[in-house]
């Protein structure tokens, strides 16, 4: 995807909304300059434990690839690429991380949370329709159709989704507060659990029959 100057500006102002996102990360404040993950070590801790600074590189804090299109041929035609500690270790108690959000033309980022990261996203091609729901009892959907150009917000912890409004492929890119946010994708942990929950439990509480439950579990077994 070629890169025009509105797309270049807007990529760099996100970055600088990132930046400062670092000032309010939900992880621990880093107590040196820098505390890259050893993967490693056999040390179990909340977080990773840090290399020896003696041999920590510029690699460990570089990933490349992100301007690649993520392969978007699945059931909801949306691929998230990571940028977290995972890929780079030198984001380690730094508490902040990337994504990129590829989607087809009706593709659909579901349902999901992040336990330990707020999420600010920026739309660099195409249309989404998007939004968050509140914590009970309100239950109250925020919800928005973003433009290129456009920045949403979805706090710490709430459902949301991401949805390619338009008739052609669509571009986000999203920081998130926490080196390793988490996501659990409500479907997929709801029916397709492992072992699966029981579909007189979930029956109850979508208040349908077991039969429904069932084919929705059946959906979902093949692919999680």
């Amino acid at each position: 995807m070629a890169t025009t100057p509105t797309q270049a500006f807007i990529f760099l102002a996100f970055f600088a909304l990132l930046t400062s996102s670092l000032c309010f990360a939900s992880d621990p404040s880093p107590l040196q300059d820098f505390c890259v993950a050893d993967a490693a070590s056999n040390v179990f801790v909340n977080g990773f434990v840090c290399k020896n600074p003696a041999i920590v590189k510029a690699d460990d804090f570089f990933l490349s690839g992100l301007n690649k299109p993520g392969d978007t041929s699945n059931p909801v035609g949306s691929n998230v690429t990571q940028a977290n500690v995972a890929q780079i270790p030198g984001l380690n108690t730094l508490g902040v991380s990337l994504v990129r959000i590829d989607y087809a033309p009706g593709g659909l980022n579901p349902p999901h949370t992040h336990p330990r990261a707020t999420e600010i996203l920026v739309v660099l091609k195409g249309t989404l329709y998007v939004g968050f729901v509140t914590s009970n009892p309100n239950n109250t959907l925020f919800s928005k159709i973003l433009y290129e150009g456009d920045v949403f917000v979805f706090p710490q912890g709430l459902i949301h989704f991401q949805f390619n409004y338009g008739h052609s492929n669509a571009v986000a890119f999203a920081g998130l507060g926490s080196q390793n946010p988490g996501t659990i994708t409500i479907a997929n942990a709801v029916f397709g659990s492992r072992p699966p929950i029981s579909d007189i439990v979930l029956a109850k509480a979508f208040q349908v029959s077991k039969e429904i439950i069932d084919k929705l579990q059946a959906q979902f077994w093949p692919h999680n």
